[in-house]
């Protein structure tokens, strides 16, 4: 996803009076001209920022829908319609099967010493942004049972 392409689409949204994407896409949009200047990228944006920003968006919304009280109906439906939107310009994430058939076939080695420290530093860098850190987890403390 491109930084273009979010402004278009907030563009878009503001057109369609659209109150609830406009919304959560331009936060996506101010998120990532935040992360930009902190890299001190703010010219030309790489694609890979992008995906980082809006995958930390997406787990933010995540934790404001899990930690809402449950008679609070009219902020969960807030933050769902939110988390809708954001998940839409998500990138694709790995399921579990495919974490581990990824494990099994690059990191061969690093799983028969059955240490979780040590296979979670390996395997963190290469699927960072692209598989979930806890499905992750989850998979690697399966394989070393």
């Amino acid at each position: 996803m491109t930084l273009e392409a979010l402004r278009k689409d907030m563009v878009a949204a503001m057109k369609a009076k659209d109150k609830t994407t406009k919304d959560a896409v331009s936060s996506l949009v101010s998120a990532v001209k935040k992360a930009a200047i902190d890299e001190g990228c703010r010219e030309d944006v790489p694609e890979a920022l992008v995906d980082r920003v809006i995958l930390k968006e997406m787990k933010t919304v995540k934790e404001q829908l899990d930690t809402c009280p449950e008679s609070r109906d009219d902020l969960r439906a807030e933050y769902q319609a939110r988390y809708d939107v954001i998940a839409k310009y998500a990138p694709q994430q790995m399921s579990a099967d495919e974490i581990r058939t990824y494990l099994e076939g690059k990191f061969a080695e690093v799983l028969a010493t059955k240490n979780k420290g040590q296979i979670m530093k390996a395997v963190m860098g290469d699927l960072k942004g692209k598989a979930d850190g806890k499905l992750i987890n989850q998979v690697v403390a399966e394989i070393c049972k």
